[in-house]
């Protein structure tokens, strides 16, 4: 039996299903639970919601979720660990409990499907495949197997998402990556992955981005920023999307103040450096940090640090300094930048 018919016969033995997406979902991770939702749906599980943790600030993620009417809903731990026993939990473009999500670190998972380095990964069903570059591939392979009624917004959703985590085939994309994409190309929306691929940007994410900019300090091919305080988080990785590409510039990783933690985004296309090992390496003790190795985040809170001052300017002047020093010490790097 395949993985697709062992996923649907799991989905025909149960009442209910909570797809539960990682932290601050994005278009992969929305696109792959609504692809779920409706495999859910055509085995006979009436009962089927989507939840997410954190928020959706990204323009373009708020853009893909307005566009395309996504019903999501709050995480609340009471309804993974109340629920009954053949109602489903699942996990999509994610696989750890605990790890980028709030799900309780000890929870039963019932189904994972991801494309995510992880180790560990322990489920009724697994579909773990760290080579491909979206798990929206692994969503489409299964509706095609499926005979699943593929319709214009699911289309739409599915191809968005792979363009977007490949950034349109440049990054991490294989041979499954653009079948899938010529399968759904056909009943896509043209006209709404335009307007997807476009959305308008806020005045905080600018300020952010040329934060970002301004504070940024070199170290042969590392570049090393902060944004300050946002509230903007998706700002981080628009930052350093936009710095990896400086001249001479082959790892960018940029962090900001978001809320109560420590929040990083980091990029490199040195197939020398997996920046999601040096996050994990920096990191690991005092928070959490990892991803693939040409794109990587990561999250620290702030801990001790917000309990010894209130005054923003001198927290930042000593989460920078400690960061900095973390990262270095990882990449084996000198303190003596090029500002």
């Amino acid at each position: 039996m395949n993985q697709p018919q062992r996923l649907y016969e799991l989905l025909e033995e149960s009442s209910d299903i909570n797809i539960v997406c990682h932290n601050n979902p994005d278009p992969d991770c929305l696109a792959s639970a609504l692809a779920l939702g409706r495999i859910a749906a055509a085995a006979g599980i009436d009962e089927r919601r989507i939840l997410y943790s954190g928020d959706i600030s990204h323009q373009q993620n708020r853009a893909f979720v307005n566009l395309l009417d996504l019903d999501l809903h709050p995480f609340e731990s009471a309804t993974v660990q109340n629920r009954q026993p053949d109602s489903l939990l699942a996990f999509v473009d994610h696989s750890l409990p605990g790890e980028n999500n709030t799900v309780p670190p000890d929870t039963a998972v019932d189904i994972v499907i991801d494309h995510h380095p992880a180790e560990d990964v322990d489920a009724r069903f697994v579909d773990h495949r760290e080579e491909l570059g979206a798990a929206a591939t692994i969503l489409t392979e299964y509706v095609r197997a499926l005979e699943i009624e593929m319709d214009t917004d699911l289309a739409t959703a599915l191809l968005f998402a792979i363009r977007s985590d490949t950034l349109d085939f440049l990054r991490g994309a294989t041979h499954d990556e653009y079948d899938a994409a010529g399968y759904l190309h056909e009943y896509a929306d043209q006209e709404l992955l335009r307007t997807l691929s476009t959305p308008s940007v806020s005045g905080g994410t600018l300020d952010a981005i040329s934060t970002a900019i301004d504070n940024r300090r070199t170290n042969a091919a590392v570049l090393i920023s902060h944004v300050g305080r946002t509230t903007e988080r998706d700002a981080l990785p628009q930052a350093v999307d936009y710095l990896v590409r400086l001249e001479g510039v082959q790892t960018a990783i940029v962090f900001g103040l978001v809320d109560d933690a420590i929040h990083f985004s980091a990029r490199s296309p040195d197939a020398r450096v997996n920046v999601g090992e040096i996050l994990n390496g920096a990191f690991d003790d005092v928070g959490s940090g990892g991803g693939h190795h040409d794109v990587a985040g990561g999250e620290v809170p702030l801990g001790i640090f917000a309990d010894y001052t209130s005054d923003d300017a001198q927290l930042l002047e000593m989460v920078e300094q400690i960061v900095t020093a973390r990262l270095f010490a990882e990449l084996n790097l000198s303190d003596e930048t090029d500002e």
